[in-house]
């Protein structure tokens, strides 16, 4: 069956809002019947009114026994893109054990909970696709976020293990890495920035932008591209692999 012509059952987990959003419009727009997993309901039904057919299960990927109770009302999965994630920002002696544990369990668990509760149908299949939304953090250091970066190294790291496991199959796992990108997180980094600062916020937006060699904060849509072609047939042999999408800031 081509993958990239024929529907499939996707999942995007954080698929309320920003990159999730766009990943989850961007797959329902070619054929593939959407399911967008997160915790805010009414924020999941907004999504769900902005994505052709697409469907919504609430669902708190750091508990295993919600996901399992998710996918069980999904049914099989061929198309699994862990997009939920969240950041906070302070110097590494201040951040406390309770957000070292949180960042792990949704960046890192969420994806680990989801890709286990996927994978039983997609090796019965013989084929699948997994995308796990890293970032430009899996790929170097940033400083005041810490947790935030050794969790998407971490990502990675499991990214291309699982790849490797399954090299022999019809699945493949990659991994797509932003730069800083136009979303509702980057808009409260930015006010927060300006008020810290005095700056004005486009003076701190310009401060994020200047990380990316092409002067610009990343569009949404432009990491859904990214995702479209790694899970279409014509990637078949793309696996383990780090896509950025950051404008040359990491090579």
């Amino acid at each position: 069956m081509n993958m990239a012509k024929q529907p499939q059952q996707a999942v995007v987990t954080g698929g309320g809002s920003g990159i999730g959003l766009a990943i989850a419009q961007r797959l329902a727009s070619e054929g593939h019947a959407v399911t967008v997993l997160g915790r805010d309901i009414d924020k999941l039904r907004q999504a769900v009114s902005d994505i052709q057919g697409g469907k919504m299960e609430v669902c708190d990927v750091t508990d295993k026994a919600s996901v399992k109770i998710a996918f069980g009302q999904i049914g099989p999965v061929s198309i699994l893109v862990n997009n939920a994630g969240i950041v906070s920002t302070a110097p590494f002696h201040k951040t406390a054990p309770e957000t070292w544990q949180q960042t792990m369990d949704v960046n890192v668990m969420g994806a680990v909970h989801c890709m286990q509760e996927a994978l039983p149908a997609m090796k019965e299949a013989n084929r699948g696709r997994i995308v796990n939304i890293a970032s430009t953090a899996a790929l170097k250091g940033y400083a005041y976020v810490s947790a935030y970066v050794a969790s998407k190294h971490a990502v990675l790291g499991l990214t291309r293990s699982l790849a490797l496991e399954l090299a022999k199959t019809g699945i493949t796992v990659n991994a797509v890495c932003p730069g800083y990108t136009r979303t509702g997180i980057m808009e409260q980094s930015i006010k927060t920035v300006a008020g810290k600062t005095g700056r004005s916020a486009g003076e701190a937006e310009a401060e994020f932008a200047r990380a990316n060699p092409q002067g610009r904060l990343i569009e949404p849509d432009e990491v859904a591209a990214a995702v479209s072609w790694l899970v279409s047939d014509e990637a078949a042999s793309i696996t383990g692999q780090a896509i950025a999408v950051a404008g040359g800031e990491v090579m």
